[in-house]
């Protein structure tokens, strides 16, 4: 049984309770003022963008809302945590229930969640900066984080692989968080236990924290299990124990025993008022939801007819999917827009590992490549070779100027591509009779060599036109 506590970091530009900057910086303790160094005197206001986009996350996994809603103090002490507490979200979190839908094979789950709740980001304990001292960098005390709570609902590392991915995902589509695990902004700490097939009671609850990575939290829930598995088969007793992953070694280790919630002492944080959601300022965040992604898959699979595979790995991400709706204001061919967004686009992306939005052709200028070949201008060989590439290295340029400039035009005069025709059979005479006694797999052997004869500017369709009457008389 295996319940996970995702940690997400917000995208605001101020933290939660003070205008210090939320930015990611490797300039330790560059991000702090009176207010995140808990000085005496200093008080919190609350940063409303956060409830705002609390809301767009609740409202898309369909949450129950709490309209009135406060802060209160849960009390501990780390080196790292300025004030002895932190503050956070106990009897009201801000939405409740709610699920996340995942898909692990062919299977298809709806993992409920408990609550998702607000609350202050921690300090960084660096332990690794100095040799004889624990060093604390508080640049991020005091940034926005939500906490989303799953139940206990998940049966294996690979649910759980897939239901970080998937928030991952949501946060980054919604624009409220960047899902980058390697700075910490999406952390995740996984509550195990196990119990015999059919037993309905619970199994004492391991928790293993700060996973920062989708790999290690899979790696660390399979060790874990097996672990637990290891204890009660050789008649152990499992603690209730917080651990952590050690990814060198590939174990856990434990860190201390669990706090319960009344170890926490919560009660109402003095120094913040309650706040009302009202009907009107819910609505309004809800008519202002951007379309999800499963909304939009299903949307390019029925009015574009796209494949499930193109729908969903176009719509894998936010900007991505933006830039496809972009290229196909300018065509009609949906089809081929997706070929150009999964190929040539994303491998130039990948290879020069760049987003979408660091992209520097404009969505015009890759509708006008394929508009040039639905014309039969240019071959798709020639348009995401040459072409595309010349673009990348001017872009602006127009595309049909630089293949006149280069002699890359398709060629489609009906006697230069007889004469390729021709000679492309003549060269092969024993593969034509293979052909005529049924071999008609070898027209592609044929079609290669007019390719090769005319440098790839023969109009392919009417080569393979051509090459069956001239074949099969």
């Amino acid at each position: 049984m295996i319940g996970l506590e995702v940690h997400v970091q917000l995208l605001t530009k101020s933290k939660l309770f003070c205008s210090d900057s939320a930015a990611f910086s490797n300039d330790p303790n560059s991000h702090i003022s009176p207010i995140t160094l808990a000085h005496p005197g200093t008080l919190p206001m609350m940063n409303k963008k956060v409830i705002e986009q609390s809301l767009k996350l609740g409202l898309t996994l369909g949450c129950d809302i709490e309209q009135q809603n406060y802060f209160a103090r849960k009390n501990y002490f780390y080196p790292d945590l300025p004030k002895g507490y932190q503050v956070s979200q106990h009897t009201t979190p801000i939405c409740r229930n709610g699920h996340v839908k995942i898909k692990v094979g062919n299977i298809s789950r709806d993992i409920p969640l408990n609550r998702i709740h607000i609350e202050e980001d921690a300090g960084k304990s660096l332990h690794d900066f100095d040799s004889e001292h624990t060093s604390i960098d508080l640049n991020r005390a005091g940034v926005p984080l939500l906490e989303i709570v799953s139940e206990p609902a998940l049966h294996s590392s690979d649910e759980a692989f897939a239901y970080i991915t998937e928030l991952r995902r949501l946060v980054r589509w919604l624009g409220i968080c960047d899902g980058n695990m390697e700075e910490g902004s999406m952390r995740c700490d996984a509550n195990i236990s196990i119990r015999l097939m059919g037993d309905p009671r619970l199994g004492t609850r391991v928790e293993v924290k700060n996973l920062n990575s989708i790999r290690n939290a899979k790696k660390a829930i399979d060790i874990e299990i097996n672990r637990l598995i290891g204890l009660v088969e050789s008649a152990q007793p499992v603690i209730q124990e917080t651990r952590s992953f050690n990814e060198v070694h590939q174990t856990t280790f434990s860190l201390r025993n669990k706090e319960d919630a009344d170890d926490y002492r919560y009660f109402p944080e003095p120094d913040l008022t309650p706040f009302v959601l009202t009907d009107l300022y819910l609505a309004s965040i809800k008519n202002n939801l951007p379309e999800l992604p499963e909304t939009r898959q299903q949307r390019y699979r029925n009015d574009l007819l796209l494949s499930s595979y193109d729908a969903s790995v176009i719509c894998d991400d936010r900007e991505q999917a933006e830039y496809f709706e972009a290229v196909i204001e300018h065509t009609p061919n949906f089809k081929a827009a997706a070929n150009w967004m999964l190929g040539p686009v994303r491998n130039h992306l990948n290879e020069k590992q760049l987003s979408i939005n660091e992209f520097s052709l404009k969505p015009a200028e890759i509708a006008s490549l394929i508009n040039l070949v639905d014309e039969g201008k240019l071959s798709y060989g020639i348009a995401s070779a040459r072409i595309f590439q010349a673009l990348l290295n001017k872009p602006g340029t127009d595309p049909m100027q630089i293949a006149t400039n280069y002699n890359l035009l398709q060629e489609n005069d009906n006697a230069s591509i007889v004469a390729w025709v021709n000679e492309a059979i003549a060269k092969m005479p024993d593969k034509v009779a293979e052909y005529q006694k049924g071999k008609k797999g070898l027209i592609g052997l044929f079609a290669g060599e007019v390719k090769k004869l005319s440098k790839g500017k023969a109009d392919m369709q009417l080569v393979n036109k051509m090459l069956e009457q001239k074949l099969n008389n």
